[in-house]
């Protein structure tokens, strides 16, 4: 097991411990901030899992990956898909597709993988060099890490979970990604 492996499992299980805190009550929680712009352009592309809360939609998902892709009616094509129950599980793939909501940041999105539902996608982290992200949505019933590759860097991470909380996130639930 590599070092930054190893890494990355000591802060999934501090997390899921709870040792980085706790979120303060819904209440209390000032309202969620995004970042202050998104270049589409650059943000297109293939995007990991890193951690994200569990959802239904979610369970039994490895290996799990989105893809991105400007579409000809200026909507924004969206690839998700997973492998069910293990690495060499099936392939599970949604198809969807993201509108921006405001258009002066970019930063809040829209998704769809059922019409006519669409749901909040709120870039509220992002690497300057676009390595990372970090989508979540105002309830703060939603979250996902994503990074250009499989892994990433425990520093980093340390990082994220600070400002997460900072933002009213209770990391108590977080699922970490094993890549394969």
């Amino acid at each position: 097991m590599t070092a930054g492996r190893k890494n990355l499992i000591v802060f999934a299980v501090m997390a899921i411990s709870g040792l980085f805190g706790c979120a303060p009550p819904a209440q209390d929680r000032p309202p969620l901030r995004t970042v202050p712009h998104v270049d589409l352009q650059r943000y297109l592309g293939t995007w990991y899992e890193i951690a994200r809360f569990p959802h239904r939609f979610q369970t039994g998902c490895v290996e799990t990956r989105a893809v991105y892709t400007l579409r000809d009616d200026g909507l924004i094509g969206v690839h998700n898909e997973c492998r069910k129950g293990s690495v060499d599980g099936p392939l599970k793939a949604a198809e969807g597709r993201a509108r921006v909501i405001d258009r002066v940041t970019n930063a809040k999105l829209e998704v769809s993988f059922f019409w006519p539902f669409w749901g909040d996608y709120w870039i509220i982290d992002l690497d300057p060099d676009y390595h990372w992200a970090v989508v979540g949505h105002p309830s703060r019933k939603y979250l996902w890490v994503l990074c250009r590759e499989q892994t990433l860097d425990a520093e980093v991470l340390s990082g994220i979970w600070r400002r997460l909380e900072q933002q009213g996130y209770d990391l108590s639930n977080l699922i970490i990604a094993q890549p394969g």
